[in-house]
């Protein structure tokens, strides 16, 4: 083989070697980029998780309040009829209690 043949077989291999480095160095940088990607988007899935989950407690806690509210109303008006029916018979309780007294 003549040395201008050595060469050039010297020169391809080299000019292969720095191919290939080349080739891996992007391909590392290739997969770190897609796993920082990958990183970003698991980051942005979570945070959106989150404040779904902010979102459906917050609208748990308003139907809570507004169902409690309304237990809270009917309870009122409940007592308040037993209020007046207790007032009522009161006065009867009253007279009979005198109606008692008067005749013993």
């Amino acid at each position: 083989m003549s040395l201008e043949a050595i060469e050039k077989v010297t020169q391809v291999e080299t000019q292969a070697r720095e191919r290939l480095a080349a080739a891996e160095t992007e391909a590392k940088q290739i997969v770190a980029d897609a796993e920082k990607e990958g990183q970003a988007l698991l980051q942005k899935q979570r945070s959106a998780g989150a404040e779904a989950g902010r979102e459906l407690l917050r609208q748990a806690e308003e139907r809570a309040a507004a169902k409690a509210a309304k237990t809270a109303q009917a309870a009122e008006a409940d007592a308040a009829k037993l209020r007046e029916a207790a007032g009522k018979r009161l006065e009867a309780a009253a007279e009979f209690i005198v109606g008692r007294v008067v005749s013993n």
